[in-house]
């Protein structure tokens, strides 16, 4: 993983990378996405982008160049614990708080207010290069939409059965038990061995 703030960050001279979304760009067109969803009350989803307008937030187009999308695909978020991205993630964060916990729509007012005084934004990569390097999962929520509507459900990973199948001519084989095995004891002899004589031998002067 050392090599992802390599690629995204330090190789375009930014301190946070998120990638964008595969299909969206427009923040109001994702917040129809998401009442159309149910992923979140629509009256409050409408509050936030009245809200939203009210600041000045405006449909995405090339003029907004080199801004490449307002939406971003939120898996995934490479930073740099410097202050700066610490200020927009609490920033971002404190709009999820404030209004719904869709952090897509709030992510590109909170960046164009930080662009506006400083001039940093975040760098935003292609969808296609995240999922490279991340297995995203379905969430739950649509999982369950999918079964009720009868869809078909992404296939899930199941490990094979080592049973045999009734009819087989193969046996299981036993199960082998675990080998103890005992240290031989040493017998503690209580008989002393008898020493052996030493003979002296003088020379003849």
């Amino acid at each position: 993983l050392f090599i992802l703030p390599i690629r995204f960050l330090w190789r375009k001279n930014s301190s946070f990378a998120i990638s964008r979304h595969y299909r969206r760009f427009d923040v109001y067109e994702e917040a129809e996405a998401n009442k159309a969803a149910g992923k979140y009350d629509n009256a409050s989803i409408d509050e936030q982008i009245d809200f939203y307008r009210n600041e000045g937030l405006t449909h995405y187009s090339p003029a907004k160049l080199p801004i490449t999308s307002d939406v971003p695909e939120g898996c995934v978020i490479i930073r740099e614990h410097v202050p700066i991205s610490n200020l927009f993630t609490c920033l971002w964060f404190n709009e999820v708080d404030r209004f719904t916990a869709r952090d897509q729509i709030s992510f590109s007012t909170v960046r164009d207010k930080i662009r506006a005084k400083v001039g940093w934004m975040p760098q935003m990569f292609l969808d296609c290069e995240r999922r490279n390097f991340v297995v995203q999962a379905y969430h739950r929520e649509l999982l369950e939409q999918m079964i009720a509507s009868g869809r078909n459900t992404p296939p899930i990973a199941v490990e094979p059965s080592r049973k045999i199948r009734p009819g087989s001519s193969r046996r299981a084989p036993p199960s082998k038990k675990p080998v103890v095995r005992r240290k031989k004891e040493k017998k503690s002899s209580s008989r002393r061995r008898a020493a052996k004589p030493v003979t002296w031998a003088m020379d003849a002067g």
